[in-house]
């Protein structure tokens, strides 16, 4: 019987640090996993990218939320010029390659919506197939198209992609 009061015990014991943390107002301690990918060398890092504000509008009618984005100098300095960005594939077409695809910037997550912003993501247009690979991370050379202003959701293209 004594047994069966001690592990109740126990396991409320490792529980009140946690407990009293959340309670103090203080985060439970945790280590964050979504990171974005690193930066190859020489490249361009997602957080240069994820300055670019969000300008959003809802349309009344449809309710449909709309975004144009608001680029920072550092930002529009890239436009036209060649980048190397790293990033997970999201295949827009069945195949073992692929042309046009969606770089992101953090790891895919669930595969029936899209969970990045439209600063974390980068449309790509390449010169050559790209194995059709969404676990490993890909690094990707192109010129760099500011887009957006038409509320399309896509404010960045890659033109002229190769793997790196």
């Amino acid at each position: 019987m004594m047994r069966f009061l001690i592990l109740p015990a126990l396991l409320a014991l490792t529980a009140i640090p946690v407990g009293a943390a959340m309670q103090l107002g203080k985060p439970a301690p945790t280590k964050d996993v979504w990171q974005p990918a690193k930066t190859p060398a020489g490249g361009t890092p997602w957080s240069l990218l994820q300055q670019t504000k969000l300008n959003d509008r809802t349309d009344e009618a449809t309710m449909m939320i709309y975004t144009k984005p608001s680029f920072p100098p550092a930002v529009k300095a890239l436009n036209g010029k060649q980048i190397k960005i790293a990033g997970w594939m999201m295949p827009l077409d069945n195949g073992l390659k692929q042309k046009h695809w969606v770089l992101l910037g953090y790891p895919p997550g669930c595969p029936f919506h899209m969970h990045a912003l439209p600063n974390q993501f980068i449309e790509i247009n390449a010169a050559v197939p790209f194995p059709t690979d969404e676990s490993k991370v890909h690094v990707v050379t192109g010129t760099l198209q500011l887009t957006g202003y038409d509320e399309s959701g896509i404010f960045y293209r890659l033109l002229n992609a190769r793997p790196a």
